[in-house]
């Protein structure tokens, strides 16, 4: 059944970044469909399905539900993810195999199912959610890091590849957010609130509504329609920064 409503997916819908995109996609007029493993409540006009984004089938599957119900797909948000914090000469091969999983491999499924509809119709935006880890190195991420450089590569690509075809695909790399991600990530004694907020020239943390904000601008064909294969940093200048620590201190 096709609809004259605009259709965004959102994948790792049931939390965090992805519960604040799904909510700044609504108020903007779309019908979501969120994706994630845990069950979630459908949006209001929209549909929620459970699946793993690194799985073929259920990706497969999600795009059959979508195509069934609305006919359509005008916006992809790629925001499942997982951290992994391990010193790279303790990290175990199936340890990476499942963070490139998640993070890389399940993005490019995601993309190559619904850019062939987006492709098919002449025109979509594809929204992939990276990090400043896919920009710089973070110590003790190696596969976070490289999953993260792997999903900037990959939207360049898709960016060159589908542009001309009516298709711009974009990442948005947000710094250090507070998430429920961060609260795990922080509970195994890797960081502090001090140790980021310290580093940011902003001096805090994002909030999922920095991030959902610079998503819904990247999804909009209006406000940034000739805006294609940009890895927008949204982290409050902390990739800008050259300065050391006293020094940045020093001008609060």
């Amino acid at each position: 059944m096709a609809t004259a409503q605009r259709v965004a997916v959102v994948t790792g819908a049931a939390q965090g970044i992805g519960r604040r995109v799904v909510e700044a996609l609504r108020a903007e007029g779309y019908a979501v469909v969120v994706f994630d493993r845990q069950e979630v409540d459908a949006p209001d006009g929209g549909l929620a399905v459970a699946g793993d984004v690194s799985a073929q089938a259920d990706v497969a599957a999600l795009a059959e539900q979508v195509r069934d119900r609305f006919g359509r797909v005008d916006v992809l948000v790629n925001n499942a993810g997982i951290s992994f914090i391990v010193p790279a000469e303790d990290t175990e091969p199936e340890q990476w195999r499942r963070v490139l999983d998640v993070n890389l491999t399940g993005p490019f499924l995601l993309c190559r199912e619904f850019g062939r509809a987006m492709l098919a119709a002449g025109s979509g935006s594809i929204v992939n959610i990276a990090s400043v880890a896919g920009l710089s190195g973070v110590a003790d991420r190696a596969a976070y890091n490289a999953s993260k450089h792997g999903l900037i590569g990959l939207t360049r690509t898709l960016a060159v590849e589908w542009g001309g075809r009516g298709v711009r695909v974009n990442a948005v790399c947000p710094g250090w957010v507070k998430t429920e991600m961060d609260a795990a990530d922080q509970a195994g004694g890797s960081y502090t609130d001090a140790d980021i907020i310290d580093h940011v020239p902003s001096a805090r943390f994002a909030t999922p509504d920095d991030i959902a904000q610079a998503v819904a601008f990247l999804a909009d064909p209006t406000r940034s329609g000739f805006i294609n294969g940009v890895a927008l940093p949204v982290d409050g200048g902390w990739t800008a920064d050259g300065s050391w620590q006293s020094l940045r201190l020093s001008k609060r």
